[in-house]
């Protein structure tokens, strides 16, 4: 099992994921039509079909892909140490996301 577990660290590892998602350019895709055409379409279209759960669940990724990229979150780790008085806030915003995400999915229904 630990083998099959080397092999994908090793893919990552390869293709270079972790380095692609770090310099990924949110202005330029913010500006680029081919990614903005299609997001504009889709939030119309889940507010067109009042899909609202399914609305408040991509606000909430894009949200938490927007943090994760702010100078607050470059910050939570100094040398090797974790800085534990800004790593608490982080915590709870992910918790109470979670907790959100995990009510609209499964807490009730349409």
């Amino acid at each position: 099992m630990s083998n099959f577990f080397h092999k994908i660290i090793d893919l990552i590892q390869q293709t270079k994921v972790l380095e692609q998602i770090k310099d990924v350019n949110a202005v330029g895709l913010s500006t680029n039509p081919w990614f903005m055409v299609p997001f504009v379409v889709l939030i119309l279209y889940l507010l067109i079909k009042k899909k609202i759960k399914d609305f408040i669940i991509l606000a909430i990724l894009s949200g938490v892909w927007w943090v994760s990229g702010t100078q607050y979150m470059h910050t939570l780790i100094v040398g090797d140490e974790i800085q534990i008085d800004k790593i608490l806030p982080v915590l709870v915003g992910g918790a109470v996301a979670l907790g959100v995400v995990i009510y609209l999915l499964f807490g009730r229904s349409d």
